[in-house]
């Protein structure tokens, strides 16, 4: 726009750190070989001095001249024809912080730009925005503006990508995208800060938060002192409070500082308004309100908080606002009363505030409440992975709470410490049974409690759902919601183990029914029950459903995103390995491994390295793949039931990795196994496995297994097992269409190939090649080229495997051997034996050859 002279003027428009500055810069620096540049740096100090800024080009004029327009204007004309006389280059006049402008200097530059003596860049903040003569401008068309937004998701993953060497994960990207709001300044502030902290740390190639992003990091600091040096005294007091108070009534800081200053921080967006009885007022951005605490000394900050105490009403304090009064109270050295403090640990505990709720219930000595806070302590250290001193603290608080409404949950939560620390359930049942009391010859409602765990660790389907259905009848009971929740996520669970998802559904959602009551509990039952939505869902095939209630979980429930992501993670992936999509499953896995190593509060770990092992094996990273059989060899005793499919997985994984048949021997024995026998649903899903490594005599057993099984899934492997038995190739090419179109497009590909392989044995070579097109499709569906699945090898031969097709592909785009390493998160020696491979098998010495040798 400004170098091929369609407008005059160019307005940049956007919020403070958005980089209307940088860009500003970029194009002055673009432009410096043509253009003659000026610059001129408003300022709210000049914005009360007419013609202020424009003093280092009318400096000949007099006093009297001086406030003329006229009179400036001529001096600007007089500036602009000497420095063209010099080169004769057009002037470029950038203007920084033009919201600052004086409308009396803005009304010289609107007749400079008018007149077409200059051309301006000028960048502002859309609030107060332009003053009004350059505004008009634009209005009239002689002026073009353009916005600049904070930076979304997908560009911060770009940026993510581009400034660290190694895989970024969504958890990740998203942690830093909402602590930094988008803003370009904070982002490299935050990201600088955090790696010299060691908080952002590359694990395994993967980029991990080890904990929370730092408030108190020297570039972050930076940024508040640079925006502070720019304000007035009054808006700098202001955005202290709200920092220090933050959320607070909006009254309170009007009171202070005055309506005009809380009216200005509004429009520059520095702080946002939530409606509500009172309006309160907080800091626009979380992190910027922890750096600006951290510039106040401790007396300044006790003399501030008496000023909000004279104009605050205690008891209208609630929620963030109470918990902040509390935490204020507290780093000003004052005393607290112990019920205040436990109502605050009890919030910083909701909002997954852990350093804060551990700290704050710390402080509490009234002895009735000490229980209640060692639990919040326990809870906090369980969030952040301490289960040892978790398990300690639980140890000593669950039995003088076991007659309060938390009792349920505190033992559940000791369970939980326990079986992370890989003890067995009866450690915590030999202490329960000691001091239990039954009443009327009925079982205490904590021996319940530990019998339905027990049931459920035995996968005891039977007597498991005779449990629930007696405690259906009677309802009524001393254990209330949280027994009743966990006992039918606990059925969800068997029962898709039985091969009864569909009844499993129900009972996981009367187990979400319980909820609501269970808000804020200091068990985590929104997460165990999630996990068997999602479970049964995917037993089903629903995988769209499964995917909803992620997804749903995931946008309400964002402070838990750091200690329940990596299950999160791991059960998105599971659902893509299970849907055969594996390269986006191992994406998917590898940082969930990686976030259950540090933090794995549902016990997912071991599981999930078993699926992470069989992922690279089956795409044939062997490094990744012995590394992650390590893990699971080193892993303790996740949650038993999954201890099953783990063992199954990690069988197929090995077979996939040496192909010496000893993997699928271990899946052989492991089917015959009473406990598989007695799990159906479980047990198809070997035969699955078997299956894909080439064992054609489980097909029967597929067959006489599926119609025992409920689900969608269930039932499309049963029409593929019998299609594939009749061995006809019409009803495979018509099962396959069916199987893609009702959404199991890797079980179509499979009859695809099948379908391929009988039709080329009839001599039908042009329907078996069109067989082989409907598989390939089938194949960029998944995301996954040339991978060799369940007896492909059977079909037409490919002489390319879908990985080295991935890395000849990459090799052919022009990227080097450790940006394909980084793609694909395998290591650069992979990429390079499996280009030596197949440089082999094309016939070729370079990779300037691969093209033209690729199979078409």
């Amino acid at each position: 726009m400004v170098r091929n002279g369609t407008h005059q003027a160019v307005f940049i428009m956007a919020g403070a750190g958005i980089g209307k500055s940088a860009v500003t810069d970029a194009v002055t620096e673009r432009l410096a070989g043509s253009m003659s540049i000026l610059r001129i740096h408003a300022s709210s100090a000049l914005a009360g001095v007419p013609f202020g800024v424009l003093t280092p080009y009318t400096g000949e004029l007099t006093a009297e001249e001086s406030v003329s327009p006229v009179a400036v204007l001529r001096s600007m004309w007089s500036y602009f024809e000497k420095l063209k006389g010099g080169n004769g280059a057009p002037v470029l006049l950038a203007v920084d912080d033009a919201h600052h402008l004086d409308d009396a200097s803005a009304g010289v530059l609107a007749e400079v730009i008018s007149a077409g003596w200059a051309t301006v860049v000028a960048a502002a903040r859309p609030r107060p925005g332009l003053p009004q003569p350059l505004d008009q401008l634009w209005y009239d068309g002689l002026a073009e503006r353009v916005d600049l937004r904070p930076l979304n998701r997908e560009q911060i993953e770009e940026v993510l990508a581009h400034a660290l060497d190694g895989t970024v994960p969504g958890a990740t990207v998203d942690a830093i995208w909402n602590a930094s709001g988008g803003n370009p300044r904070i982002l490299d502030a935050l990201l600088h800060d955090s790696a010299e902290a060691g908080v952002l740390a590359k694990r395994n190639g993967i980029w991990m938060l080890l904990g929370s992003l730092p408030a108190d990091g020297p570039r972050l600091a930076a940024v508040v002192a640079k925006d502070h040096l720019r304000r007035g005294p009054e808006e700098q007091e202001a955005l202290k409070l709200i920092a220090l108070a933050g959320p607070v009534g909006r009254k309170v800081i009007e009171d202070i500082s005055g309506a005009a200053v809380v009216r200005s921080l509004l429009d520059q967006q520095m702080i946002v308004e939530a409606p509500g009885i009172p309006a309160e007022l907080a800091l626009w951005n979380g992190l910027f309100a922890g750096a600006i605490r951290n510039t106040v000394s401790v007396s300044r900050s006790l003399q501030l908080l008496e000023k909000v105490k004279a104009h605050q009403d205690p008891t209208l304090l609630q929620g963030e606002g109470r918990l902040r009064s509390v935490e204020w109270a507290l780093e000003c050295g004052l005393r607290v009363s112990d019920d205040e403090l436990l109502s605050a640990a009890k919030e910083a505990l909701l909002r997954f505030r852990n350093h804060s709720a551990r700290s704050i219930a710390a402080r509490i000595h009234h002895p009735p409440l000490v229980p209640m806070a060692q639990a919040i302590q326990a809870r906090a250290l369980y969030n952040e992975g301490s289960y040892s001193e978790a398990a300690a603290l639980l140890d000593a608080c669950w039995l003088p709470l076991a007659g309060d409404t938390e009792g349920p949950a505190v033992l559940l939560l000791r369970v939980s410490a326990h079986q992370a620390l890989g003890h067995t359930l009866g450690v915590v049942a030999d202490d329960v049974e000691k001091h239990a009391a039954p009443s009327g010859g009925e079982k205490s409602w904590q021996e319940e409690l530990l019998h339905l765990l027990q049931l459920a660790a035995e996968v005891n389907v039977q007597a498991l759902n005779d449990y629930v259905d007696a405690m259906r009848k009677r309802r009524a009971g001393s254990g209330g919601e949280p027994l009743r929740a966990m006992a039918e996520g606990l059925l969800a669970h068997a029962l898709a183990s039985a091969g009864r998802p569909v009844q499993g559904l129900e009972a996981a959602l009367l187990a979400a029914s319980e909820l609501p009551p269970l808000q804020g509990s200091l068990f985590f039952f929104p997460e165990f029950v999630l996990g068997r939505l999602v479970s049964d869902y995917l037993a089903m095939g629903e995988w769209e459903s499964a995917e909803r209630e992620l997804n749903h979980y995931a946008a309400g429930n964002a402070p838990g995103a750091a200690t329940f992501n990596g299950s999160l993670e791991l059960l998105q992936g599971y659902s893509l390995l299970r849907q055969g999509r594996m390269e986006r499953a191992y994406q998917v896995l590898l940082p969930a491994v990686e976030a259950l190593r540090l933090n794995d509060p549902l016990q997912l770990y071991r599981f999930g390295t078993a699926l992470g092992f069989y992922a690279a094996a089956r795409l044939g990273d062997s490094e990744q793949a012995k590394r992650l059989e390590q893990d699971h060899k080193d892993a303790g005793a996740g949650w038993p039931a999954h201890d099953l499919l783990a063992e199954a997985y990690v069988s197929a994984a090995a077979e996939y990795l040496a192909r010496d048949g000893k993997g699928l021997a271990a899946l052989q024995t492991l089917m015959t196994t009473t406990e598989a026998s007695a799990r159906t649903g479980n047990l198809l899903e070997v035969f699955a496995m078997c299956w894909d490594l080439g064992d054609p005599s489980v097909v029967p057993m597929v067959q006489t297994a599926a119609r025992g099984v409920e689900g969608r899934w269930a039932e499309a492997l049963l029409t593929l097992a019998t299609a594939w038995e009749n061995a006809d190739g019409d009803t495979l090419m018509a099962t396959a269409a069916s199987l893609e179109e009702a959404g199991f497009v890797n079980l179509a590909r499979e009859a695809y190939a099948r379908a391929s392989t009988v039709l080329e044995q009839a001599g039908e070579r042009r329907r078996s090649r069109q067989a082989v097109a409907q598989r390939e499709k089938c194949d960029h569906e998944l995301g996954e080229r040339f991978r060799e699945g369940r007896f492909i090898a059977a079909a037409p031969a490919v002489r390319l495997t879908r990985r080295e097709q991935d890395i000849v592909e990459l090799a052919v785009q022009g990227l080097t051997d450790r940006e394909i390493a980084q793609r694909l998160m395998v290591s650069v020696r992979t990429v390079e034996g499996h280009l030596y491979r197949t440089y082999v098998k094309l016939g070729v010495r370079s990779r300037d050859e691969l093209e033209s040798a690729l199979p078409k």
